[in-house]
């Protein structure tokens, strides 16, 4: 009996032993970032619709004006699509490139988008419609802001993570990411770009607040940012002329209120299911800048009330898919990454949408995924790819909870 007992004991032993052997062992933190779960390809799906969107509304748009000044009504509609496979390969390098790399590039792209920024101040940079945005390529120009805005998210996220013993006080906190900002800032406004100025603002704001840093500090900045920028309004003639065409347009109706009040016209002419693709009246020189940042207007003529809710929804499904993705990261380095970027495209699709609706004065942000512009297009993909790559870590977080 005793023989047989030690014989059970011994078979009930060895296979726990051999359960435990075959268990699988709890990821550890730097498996998380290994990124080898699959992509999110309703994410992919999203973005592609809206530029098939975009690439027809680009062409319905810009034909008139195209043909008018090129002689070649597809002008404008063949660089976009190149802007496209630019950005596509952009945002598959991206989506595919090591963790190690893209975690090991935010003081270089830090130096070498405020290299880029700087220069837009040199005689390299030329003027159009009064500000020095643009670096001329001579066959194209980059936008550097566009570039700007996904380096500092990358700088935020790592400084934010790493910092998290000193991110509450704020000399070691708070005011480093400050001083970054403000210097970006200050070369924007030399431009001028106060838009812009604001949407860096406005990245740095929310990254503060998913960042952890004291509230008090971000309520105190709130209220000197607001005193800044009506300072800035006040002290420049021409922001003063478009705050008040954005508060009674039609008082100046022939001047600074012309555009916006063109908007209004082409989204009231489009009523419900508007009147149809390539038919719009606006864009035969009455809009400015019709496939550009009022191409939300064009899109609200030529498809109506209809087109523009399906526009939003689509935008909808795309935040909703990459906040998902945000919020299933483990690591805080990558969470607070994907929520910058989804924040870049976020801010610029609401406050295009204000500007075009009247609720904001015009800003010169460019609706992405829809508005013509290579640096804007190529850095909303980007910004996607980015999310995209921080998608693959979802089931191994998934799995370790």
């Amino acid at each position: 009996m005793n023989s047989e007992a030690k014989k059970a004991e011994d078979s009930a032993l060895s296979q726990l032993v051999g359960e435990r052997a075959v268990t699988p062992a709890k990821p550890k933190e730097n498996e998380a970032v290994t990124g080898n779960g699959p992509f999110d390809w309703w994410l992919f799906t999203i973005m592609m619709i809206l530029l098939a969107i975009g690439l027809v509304m680009v062409l319905s748009a810009s034909s008139i004006v195209a043909e008018h000044t090129f002689h070649d009504k597809y002008h404008y509609f063949k660089r976009q699509v190149l802007y496209a496979l630019i950005g596509i390969v952009a945002l598959w390098g991206a989506a595919l490139a090591p963790r190690k790399l893209i975690y090991g590039l935010h003081y270089w792209a830090l130096l070498a988008t405020f290299i880029l920024l700087a220069m837009t101040l040199t005689p390299l940079a030329p003027t159009i419609n009064g500000a020095r945005r643009w670096i001329s390529l001579g066959f194209a120009s980059i936008q550097p802001m566009e570039f700007v805005k996904v380096a500092l998210v990358l700088y935020l996220a790592y400084f934010m993570s790493a910092k998290q013993n000193t991110v509450r006080t704020f000399w070691r906190g708070v005011f480093p990411p400050c001083l970054v900002t403000g210097l970006y800032c200050v070369i924007l406004l030399s431009q001028p770009d106060f838009g812009s100025a604001i949407v860096l603002a406005g990245i740095l704001f929310f990254m503060c607040i998913a960042g952890g840093i004291r509230w008090s500090y971000i309520a105190w900045s709130l209220v000197l940012g607001v005193a800044s920028m009506a300072i800035l309004a006040i002290s420049a003639p021409y922001r003063m002329e478009r705050l008040k065409a954005f508060l009674d347009p039609f008082k100046d109706s022939t001047g600074a209120g012309y555009q916006l009040i063109q908007s209004f016209y082409a989204l009231a002419s489009g009523g419900v299911f508007g009147v149809g693709v390539g038919a719009s009246q606006q864009k035969m020189f009455y809009l400015p800048e019709a496939h550009n940042d009022f191409i939300v207007s064009v899109i609200g003529e030529e498809t109506g009330l209809c087109g523009i809710t399906l526009i939003m929804l689509l935008f909808a499904c795309l935040f909703w898919r990459c906040f998902r993705i945000v919020l299933r990261q483990r690591e805080m380095r990558a969470r607070l990454s994907a929520f910058g970027l989804t924040a870049i495209i976020a801010i610029g699709a609401l406050i295009n949408l204000a500007v075009v609706m009247g609720m904001l004065p015009p800003k010169g942000v460019a609706m992405p995924l829809l508005s013509y512009g290579g640096s804007n297009l190529i850095a909303t993909m980007l910004c996607i790819g980015l999310i995209l790559h921080f998608s693959r870590t979802e089931d191994v977080c998934r799995t370790s909870s």
